[in-house]
């Protein structure tokens, strides 16, 4: 029983049902009605420290390029690489830093100078540092991942119910044993909680909460123009921002095309709870920046904006796995902005871990019961 049909649901659900379980998945709304819907579709190493999620990044790279090679035109899989950029000397400096890192953990990157830039990307403001090209970074349109993985898993077998909303769970003792739904009971030997910045909520229902909490983020979409960026292009700064804790605004430059033309402007970060409230300031904040980027953009029409709930958790790992405190109930939530690129790596980790087999990766770091209050001192 999985809950939720955004990105990480369906990918549970389709290499579940791909091992051989019976699977049925529910949500409230319609199939990538959630955070799926409002995402770039980034599959990224590039904005990732060295630790857990790096190396659950590096796992997903190999999933989605090996395991679902021959899906990947169902999803426009671009391999399309990433150019992360510094503005000043000190940026570079910093920057530099990282990717000695990344690189001693298995990413692969390449430093550039100033005066390489504009043979990446061609358009670029020609006042920038240097920046960093990974090319292992990769992008898809995530509604059309969402809807082919579901499509494959019936296929094999699955059902997928929406609008059914979860308002409770069916136990035997502390056991999870199913779900209670507005469309009735549902039984299942486990349950896989799914459900993107709501997936906190889910987790009170069952006695064994998690902090996931919503992180309001908008994306601007300019009319369709001439081919004009090349890459995934960010500013250094957006891999702190992405580290960040802080409730408040941050915005950082983030521009990519696809194929329809059309050009992605992101990114903004913010803890609202989920008012649905988008203030004028925030899309103009991106709009500057990322002329500031790209000067040609100064000159492009904006035809809408749209906005999603990323599923934050304090500590910025997701939560995968069983939850020991309910035994039947397994999480796949708080992967915040990265939840489409690392959807593969969590529904095949947890697909091993329902059959019995061993995990590719060390699911520890992402224990559900990690956030649990330590035991009174006798």
């Amino acid at each position: 029983m999985v809950i939720g049909a955004g990105a990480v649901g369906a990918a549970v659900a389709f290499f579940a049902s791909r091992e051989g379980l019976r699977v049925a998945v529910v949500d409230r709304g319609p199939i990538a009605g959630g955070t799926s819907s409002a995402g770039e579709g980034n599959i990224l190493v590039s904005d990732k420290e060295p630790g857990p999620e790096l190396d659950l990044a590096l796992l997903a790279q190999r999933v989605w390029r090996e395991d679902l090679a021959e899906h990947a035109a169902l999803w426009e899989f671009e391999a399309k690489g990433g150019l992360v950029v510094g503005a000043t000397p000190p940026a570079v400096a910093a920057l530099a830093g990282l990717t000695r890192r990344q690189r001693a953990h298995g990413v692969e990157v390449t430093e550039v100078a100033a005066g390489e830039l504009p043979a990446h990307e061609p358009y670029l403001a020609p006042e920038l540092a240097g920046g960093a090209h990974y090319p292992q970074d990769a992008q898809v349109q995530p509604m059309l991942v969402v809807a082919h993985l579901l499509r494959l898993s019936r296929r094999s077998g699955a059902t997928v119910t929406t609008g059914a909303e979860v308002t409770g769970f069916l136990r035997r003792g502390d056991t999870v044993t199913g779900v209670r739904t507005t469309r009735g009971d549902i039984g299942a030997a486990m349950v896989v909680n799914a459900a993107g910045p709501w997936a906190g909520v889910i987790s009170e229902l069952a006695g064994a909460p998690v902090p996931v909490l919503p992180r309001r983020g908008v994306v601007l979409v300019t009319q369709p123009l001439p081919p004009l960026v090349r890459h995934k292009v960010y500013a250094a700064e957006y891999v702190g921002d992405v580290a960040s804790s802080d409730a408040a605004l941050q915005t950082s430059p983030v521009v990519e095309s696809t194929p329809a033309g059309t050009v992605l402007i992101g990114s903004s970060r913010e803890r609202v709870g989920f008012d649905r409230t988008i203030p004028p300031e925030v899309p103009a904040t991106l709009a500057r920046k990322a002329v500031a980027l790209f000067p040609r953009l100064a000159s492009a029409l904006a035809l809408r904006t749209y906005f999603g709930f990323r599923p934050y958790c304090p500590d910025h790992l997701p939560v995968i796995g069983p939850d020991p405190r309910a035994p039947g109930l397994w999480h796949a939530c708080g992967h915040e902005g990265a939840g489409i690129g690392l959807s593969v790596a969590t529904g095949k980790l947890l697909a091993q871990g329902m059959t019995g087999r061993d995990a590719e990766l060390d699911l520890t770091p992402f224990a559900p019961d990690r956030f649990a209050p330590a035991p009174p001192v006798p």
